[in-house]
């Protein structure tokens, strides 16, 4: 059986996808850190989604302040019930469940640099096509990472 982490991911995907975003989860970061959803649209808006499965997976986690250079807007996904008042108020809040997710709150919006947004696309595109090829053939060798 799935996580509750890797179902609210599962929801957070479908509504981005929804809205007009390819989606990616356990994407890494150029500062090697691994956001769980990363989102980019067709103008090269770039979102971050920090999945929360409970207040004390929040608590125990103080990284997602070095995702922020990395998005044009950063929200987290908590389920239902979760207290949202947790949430900084520069951040977005999605309520998610396995099969869908609904904004509370919009975030801040930021600005990646260019060069950096590039970098990013870049990575992005690289990333799928490589996962996409281990899905196609999967005796390959190859990860997708």
């Amino acid at each position: 059986m799935k996580n509750d982490g890797v179902l609210l991911a599962r929801g957070v995907c479908r509504y981005l996808r929804h809205a007009g975003y390819a989606v990616l989860t356990e994407f890494t970061l150029r500062n090697r850190r691994r956001v769980d959803v990363i989102a980019l649209a067709e103008d090269g808006r770039i979102v971050v989604v920090e999945v929360k499965s409970s207040e004390a997976d929040f608590r125990a986690d103080a990284k997602w302040r070095d995702y922020l250079g990395f998005c044009d807007a950063f929200y987290f996904a908590v389920p239902e019930g979760f207290p949202g008042q947790l949430i900084p108020e520069e951040c977005g809040l999605l309520v998610a469940d396995g099969f869908g997710a609904a904004p509370l709150r919009e975030p801040e919006e930021g600005r990646v640099n260019p060069s950096r947004r590039k970098s990013l696309t870049t990575r992005f595109a690289r990333t799928a096509g490589l996962r996409l090829q281990a899905l196609t053939d999967p005796d390959s060798g190859f990860s997708g990472r």
